[in-house]
């Protein structure tokens, strides 16, 4: 069972910046993805953003061109950096990862890491 851990998280005023961090515990091979999910009370969880093992990334429409996902270099951590925060980019942002990339499915959950966002 891998297990991912998310850091990061933390209150801001509106316009300013955060970086998650999410490790998780073995680096998963082959066509591998992680991705973030975030959750405001209430509501659904929805798509942040996702990246493959190749690279390739994809972005909700709310958030393209503030938020950049990125992998580390040991391939067992990867990076939001979280720009120009808006109040309604509060919510609890989960870790997801999964061994085979097929679209927004996932194998394994972080705990999640709560953002605020303030005006």
């Amino acid at each position: 069972q891998v297990r991912l851990v998310e850091s990061g998280g933390g209150s801001v005023h509106a316009g300013g910046s955060l970086r998650l961090s999410c490790v998780a515990s073995e680096a998963l091979s082959g066509r591998s993805c992680m991705a973030w999910l975030r959750q405001q009370p209430g509501k659904a969880r929805e798509r942040v953003a996702l990246i493959v093992s190749d690279g390739t990334t994809e972005y909700a429409d709310s958030v393209k061109g503030r938020f950049t996902i990125s992998l580390g270099n040991a391939k067992n951590t990867q990076y939001l950096q979280m720009n120009t925060l808006k109040p309604d980019d509060t919510a609890t942002y989960y870790c997801a990862a999964a061994r085979s990339c097929v679209g927004w499915y996932f194998d394994y959950w972080g705990q999640g890491t709560q953002v605020t966002v303030s005006s």
